[in-house]
This record gives structure tokens, sequence and C-alpha cells, in this order.
């Protein structure tokens, strides 16, 4: 997928309701996972994403600052997002237990 095309998304569209369920992309476009949910919003919101796993079950939810994934929109407006992290990365990343 050539991302350079895609729309990026502006810090006022960095909201749970546009961001929840995107797939997120990492190096080489291997899917890593997708958004589980946010906690705030903006510009320091803090992303839960669900890796791994299969249909959602198995899936491994940590949490990264939004400003370390690129958010974008794609032709069809499917909202997605970019990381240099692998998923053997984030699988490596401690779990996020929301308090």
């Amino acid at each position: 997928m050539d991302h350079s095309k895609h729309v990026r998304l502006a810090g006022n569209e960095l909201t749970a309701d546009i961001l929840t369920d995107a797939t997120i992309y990492g190096p080489g476009d291997e899917k890593i996972g997708t958004v589980a949910h946010l906690h705030g919003a903006g510009a320091t919101a803090q992303i839960v994403i669900d890796v791994g796993g299969f249909l959602g079950i198995g899936a491994k939810p940590v949490g990264v600052p939004v400003g370390d994934l690129e958010f974008m929109r794609d032709e069809d407006g499917d909202v997605h997002a970019v990381t240099n992290w692998t998923k053997d990365q984030m699988k490596a990343m401690p779990e996020h237990r929301d308090r």
C-alpha cells in the first residue's frame, strides 16, 4: 500500500469515534493490530492497540502515545496508521491494563 498518497489526519480528528478499529501497519505494510480504544483525545491521547490474536481472540492490548503513530485516510476514506515498530516489538511491550 502506498501511504504517501493518503491524507494525514488533523489533530482534531484524533478522536475515539474516528480511530477505534483503525488498522495499524508496521514496516513493510505488515498488519500489526487494530485500535481498541483511546484514553484522551488529540495530540496527548494514549492509543490502546490489540496486537496479534485472531479475530480479536488472544490479542494483547498495548498502549502507545498517539504521536508514535501516523494516522491517515486511504482513497476509500478508511482510517489506518503506520508505525516503525514491528509486530514482535509491539508484542514485547507491557500489556495495557485499564485502571
